[in-house]
């Protein structure tokens, strides 16, 4: 009872809120109401509440299915299809409170108990040595397996596993269970953590790694994030036309749901699955299945519980032929040796070996160690050392991350006449940062600049490029130039940058800077090096043989 006293609060809070917007709704709309409706109310309260579930026969699984996760999957829904027997069963019951009511929910101690009864755990093998673990812990274990695999869950906890104590847990709707095969995307999870934002309510607020994860998303899709948030809208219309009590229900379902497929840091993700096991399994017809029954680009907008289960279709004859053929091709594929790969290996490990403070030791102190900066402002200063010059002539990439490498550039450039290809890739790259509500105005600019017709900066660009960028600012976003960036950086490093290396402006900075400058190297920074070339070198010639 301490935890259903820990509990109570936050539903009492929640009950307050949702009378709340149910009174709001009641004044923006007359809804109509049966008794049916009232008759249902009456015996939620007064009666002990069975689940919104049904049984096995309810899940759509293929009974011809021999994969090993189906039949791990059938075994533990015979088990769960027994706890919720309401002869045979666990207890589910609704708790009731001072001013509230937690519905369908059983304890921990119901579902340890019962595993103890009915799966015969005390009961040693007799072929084998008895168990180790105590006869509760054991059945706790096998209760955390399901529980992780989402056949039920802690209504207060994203962790799913079992407790044998008060903890109130409830049962997962078939729908949701893992044998109906779902695979959720990245857009689907998008839509459900939206929609919980636009809900307020105690239990449905986000968790810091839940909030971290829609903002990342919303990175991700922000070309569709208005389509994102029209699903996420409608379904909230569509849940709050449901009674109170079946609402906080399939809340917690869905919340659980997203538990196993989006697991809390840390936790396992039990939905993952070996890439052998995935390449035996390949099905090139198999139809993706969306958990808010969404297509690829359409705008329907569903309940998930009304959403129609979809079979996958079975291989034919024709999908192994297209099997045989993919497997064929890949074996064709150029592949490179070892030993090649180990030379880049190792040419790129001695090209960055000054660079890299925890095989050479730095003049200037570590700033991040100590309160002396000057590491940082010799970094960032106009008159460049020996060493960041150099670094200049390792990529084109490495020359325009320092500042004064992409204005010798730059310079370099305006010499040759070519300058608008650089300032045409850093406007873009500005882009890229520039707040949401400016990135439109600011695309058109670069547009009128570098592309329109009679442009004052016109760039070269091929005619793939071209209709693509054009393609793009009809609906202009911070990515609408990348073919066009792509091409001009291309560009530039084909041809301007192995000019700019041979140029008289780049070598005469490496002659004025003597090696003096970076210091005479002690015995322990000569010694340090060359023994990390020798490891280097040592691991990967040992890489070399054994491939």
């Amino acid at each position: 009872m301490a935890e259903a006293q820990q509990q109570q609060p936050e539903e009492e809070e929640e009950e307050e809120e949702e009378e709340e917007e149910e009174q709001q709704q009641s004044s923006a709309e007359v809804t109509e109401t049966d008794e049916g409706s009232e008759e249902l109310k009456e015996s939620v309260h007064t009666a002990t509440t069975r689940p919104l579930l049904s049984t096995r026969s309810m899940s759509i699984v293929d009974p011809d299915d021999d994969s090993p996760n189906m039949i791990v999957y059938r075994k533990i829904e015979d088990v769960v299809t027994l706890i919720q027997d309401e002869t045979e069963g666990v207890p589910i019951r609704t708790v009731k409170s001072f001013m509230s009511k937690i519905p369908s929910v059983v304890t921990g101690t119901d579902i340890v108990q019962w595993l103890m009864k009915n799966l015969s755990i005390e009961d040693p093998d007799p072929q084998f040595p008895p168990r180790s673990l105590p006869v509760t812990a054991e059945a706790m274990h096998v209760g955390s397996l399901i529980a992780a695999q989402g056949y039920f869950f802690p209504i207060s906890d994203h962790v799913l596993s079992l407790k044998d104590d008060g903890t109130f847990y409830r049962f997962q709707a078939p729908y949701f269970w893992p044998s109906n095969r779902w695979e959720p995307e990245n857009t689907d999870y998008a839509i459900y953590l939206c929609k919980r934002t636009m809900q307020n309510k105690t239990r449905l607020e986000l968790a810091d790694y839940e909030a971290e994860n829609l903002a990342r998303l919303q990175r991700a899709f922000a070309r569709k994030w208005e389509f994102i948030y029209m699903q996420a809208e409608a379904q909230v219309k569509i849940d709050r036309k449901k009674d109170k009590t079946e609402r906080k229900i399939l809340d917690s379902q869905e919340r659980a749901f997203w538990d196993v497929h989006r697991p809390v840091p840390g936790c396992v993700n039990t939905t993952e699955m070996d890439i052998r096991k995935c390449r035996r399994m390949k099905n090139p017809h198999r139809v993706k299945k969306s958990v808010y029954g969404l297509a690829e680009e359409s705008t329907q907008s569903q309940s998930p519980v009304h959403t129609p289960l979809q079979l996958c279709r079975k291989g034919t004859k024709e999908d192994v032929k297209k099997e045989i053929l993919f497997l064929n091709t890949q074996l064709d594929r150029h592949c490179m040796k070892m030993s090649k790969v180990s030379e880049s290996l190792i040419s790129y490990t001695e090209q960055y070996m000054d660079y890299d403070p925890f095989v050479t030791g730095q003049e200037l102190p570590n700033p991040w160690t100590s309160d002396d900066p000057s590491f940082w402002d010799l970094e960032a200063s106009k008159d460049p050392s020996l060493q960041r010059v150099k670094k200049w002539g390792f990529s084109l990439e490495e020359a325009l991350k320092d500042s004064a490498g992409q204005e010798l550039f730059l310079k370099f450039l305006e010499s040759e006449f070519s300058s608008e290809n650089l300032r045409f890739w850093l406007a873009v790259q500005g882009l890229k940062r520039m707040p949401q509500q400016e990135v439109a105005q600011r695309a058109q600019d670069i547009w009128a600049e570098f592309l329109a017709e009679g442009a004052p900066s016109s760039i070269n660009l091929d005619s793939h490029s071209y209709e693509r960028t054009n393609q793009n600012l009809k609906d202009p976003g911070r990515y609408s130039y990348e073919d066009a960036q792509d091409h001009i950086y291309k560009l530039m490093k084909s041809d301007s940058y192995a000019r700019f290396l041979r140029s008289n402006v780049y070598q005469d900075l490496l002659k004025k800077k003597p090696d003096t400058e970076q210091g005479r190297r002690t015995s322990l920074e000569k010694f340090t090096r060359s023994v990390g070339k020798s490891l280097a070198s040592k691991r990967l010639t040992g890489l070399m043989q054994s491939s």
